[in-house]
């Protein structure tokens, strides 16, 4: 089965911890030189934040790229603040999960409920969003389901609109909360002093403490 194999492959990463302002912070180093940082809330272990960065063929590391969470916008000084601006009512694309489905989150869609339709691409493995009107067309991936090598069903894909925001719903299939929830069991493990993998430790990206004194705890 697939699942075991994005396990593993957690598994083989090199980890560290860092328990702060109520977040549980992981970063991963895999053996390909890619990195991955999370954040889950530390009382629901609900994920946050997921976001990727790897390194080119001369070992300059790309910015962070948000796969969780909320965008980070680029440093751009005032010209940057102005282009933010400037773009401040074109559509926000997010995706903001729940412990049992994968969520996202179109900001700033002023067209009625009536005009949006999201549909599986079975073909292309994704997600496609479209309005009768032609005013928004998206297509997008779900990640995990291709770690996983799960096929997509559109049984599990619903959305609502509201308060010019579209939220779309796809339900986590069994083999996904499965392993999220071993995954959460390894974590926790590790904060009360279980058996642990001692990687390498790496300074997980990071904003300046506030409340908690930053605990940084080898992973399994």
């Amino acid at each position: 089965m697939a699942v075991p194999g994005w396990l593993e492959r957690l598994r083989a990463a090199e980890k560290t911890a860092l328990l702060q302002d109520g977040r549980r912070k992981v970063h991963y180093l895999f053996p390909d030189g890619k990195e991955m940082a999370e954040e889950y809330d530390v009382k629901t272990s609900e994920l946050l934040v997921r976001k990727w960065r790897v390194k080119n063929a001369l070992g300059a590391v790309s910015p962070w790229q948000t796969e969780v969470g909320e965008p980070t916008a680029s440093a751009g000084g005032v010209l940057g603040s102005e282009l933010i601006k400037e773009s401040s009512s074109n559509p926000i694309f997010m995706r903001k999960d729940t412990k049992t489905s994968f969520q996202w989150r179109i900001r700033n869609l002023p067209y009625p409920k009536d005009v949006y339709s999201v549909s599986v691409d079975q073909s292309e493995r994704c997600l496609i969003v479209r309005t009768t009107n032609k005013k928004y067309y998206k297509k997008f991936s779900i990640p995990d389901m291709d770690r996983y090598q799960l096929p997509l069903n559109s049984s599990a894909l619903n959305f609502a609109y509201a308060n010019c925001t579209l939220i779309i719903t796809y339900q986590k299939p069994k083999e996904v909360l499965d392993a999220e929830e071993e995954l959460q069991r390894e974590l926790k493990k590790a904060d009360h002093g279980g058996s642990a993998h001692v990687g390498v430790l790496i300074k997980l990206p990071q904003g300046p403490a506030k409340t908690e004194s930053p605990v940084q705890t080898p992973l399994f």
